[in-house]
């Protein structure tokens, strides 16, 4: 009796033992999941995703995703080349490519990719003028993410985007933008200005070569500006009429002069 008992709870610990060991055996990795294998502390493979078998004690696993990861780049205060200083916050979009390079070659990958977003972009946008920062974004975001893609190849992370989020200035400089603004504006309007007041001259010219090559023309025009002064009955005008129009518009007048 007692050695039967004995048998069975041999049995019942290696049960548990079997089943503890199965559980860690067996693991499930989803879709977006990579897991890179360990065996004695050697790389020794990536699996998933599924059911993939594990051997406890001899062999470790580190699950990495590969979902695209959205990462807030923090506000960083950047002088810029005309000696402007601004804060400036980005946001940074990559995923893992390699998973096993994201493991082995680099330590926390995440943050070894935060602060290299943070020193890339004050390198960066310290090259640039205040009014290409402002003007250039596209430019800027496209200059940060090739070399932040560059760098990050070693680790396994592809970087897709980096967006500029905000360029916050000073109140002086804000003052001081506006102040350039519009003195601009004024300066677009006196030049328009100037140039309309320019085409005019150079059409009254036109006008008055025309209308002194053609006499007839321009007593024409006299007797227009007779009757538009004539339709305004508030005032009264006195308008000299030259003889040598009235004696072109009167029949015979010439002769008996």
């Amino acid at each position: 009796m007692f050695m039967l008992d004995g048998v069975n709870i041999i049995v019942a610990v290696v049960v548990v033992i079997a089943a503890f060991i199965l559980a860690n055996a067996i693991k499930i990795l989803r879709e977006y999941q990579r897991g890179v294998i360990f065996t004695l502390g050697r790389f020794s493979g990536v699996k998933g995703p599924g059911l993939i078998f594990v051997i406890p004690v001899l062999q470790q696993i580190v699950k990495v995703d590969l979902r695209v990861v959205t990462m807030d780049v923090p506000s960083q205060d950047v002088i810029s080349r005309d000696n402007v200083s601004v804060s400036v916050n980005a946001v940074l979009y990559f995923r893992v490519m390699a998973p096993d390079k994201a493991i082995i070659n680099v330590e926390r990958y995440w943050d070894a990719t935060s602060q290299l977003a943070q020193t890339t972009l004050r390198a960066v946008l310290g090259k640039h003028e205040l009014d290409e920062m402002l003007s250039e974004r596209e430019k800027l975001n496209s200059d940060i993410q090739h070399i932040l893609d560059e760098q990050t190849d070693a680790w396994g992370i592809k970087v897709i985007n980096v967006e500029i989020k905000h360029i916050d200035l000073n109140e002086t400089m804000v003052r001081a933008i506006a102040r350039q603004a519009e003195a601009e504006r004024e300066r677009r309007a006196k030049v328009i200005h100037a140039e309309g007041e320019k085409q005019a001259a150079q059409a009254l010219s036109e006008a008055a070569a025309t209308l002194a090559a053609e006499p007839a023309a321009l007593q024409l025009r006299y007797l227009q500006t007779l009757t538009q002064v004539a339709g305004d009955k508030s005032s009264t005008l006195v308008f000299p009429v030259p003889v040598d129009l009235l004696t072109s518009l009167v029949p015979g007048a010439r002769d008996q002069k």
